[in-house]
């Protein structure tokens, strides 16, 4: 059973949370963004919680099983979850933001803080893009498929 040190993530988890393995193991710059961001959105009256951040590979690889029996195929479940091995949720470099406030406000204020969505089909999925600061998030991919990083 994967728990909390595999980056599972309990309801109520914000991106302040350092007790929990999934915000507290993201990587520094896309952690120092998020609480940035998730500061200027409380005024808003916007909090950001994570659905998912940092995970182990054992867990991406269960989410990635989990995803092909759900779909029954691995083409279609490769559209929702990547391999551990490609997985910027095992490196770090990924959260999914919860609730569609937080997500709403991020499409429209994130690229001021380098947090771009990466994939259209993925509203809750952002991750640290420093060259958007200052001017506009890349073109989303239509989901992980389409993301040259997933072809290995």
């Amino acid at each position: 059973m994967l728990s909390e040190a595999d980056g599972a993530v309990p309801d109520g988890v914000t991106v302040f949370d350092d007790a929990i393995p999934a915000v507290a193991n993201l990587d520094p710059g896309l952690l120092k963004a998020l609480r940035q961001a998730a500061t200027a959105a409380a005024a808003d009256g916007v909090e950001f919680y994570v659905n998912g951040g940092w995970r182990s590979p054992e867990y991406q690889n269960q989410l990635l099983r989990q995803a092909v029996s759900k779909y029954a195929s691995e083409d279609e479940a490769a559209r929702w979850v990547a391999t551990a091995a490609t997985s910027p949720h095992v490196s770090g470099n990924a959260v999914d933001i919860g609730r569609s406030d937080a997500t709403a406000w991020l499409s429209e204020h994130g690229a001021e803080y380098g947090l771009c969505q990466i994939y259209r089909n993925e509203p809750w999925h952002y991750e640290l893009r420093t060259s958007a600061l200052g001017r506009r998030c890349p073109r989303m991919y239509a989901d992980p498929t389409q993301d040259p990083r997933m072809q290995q």
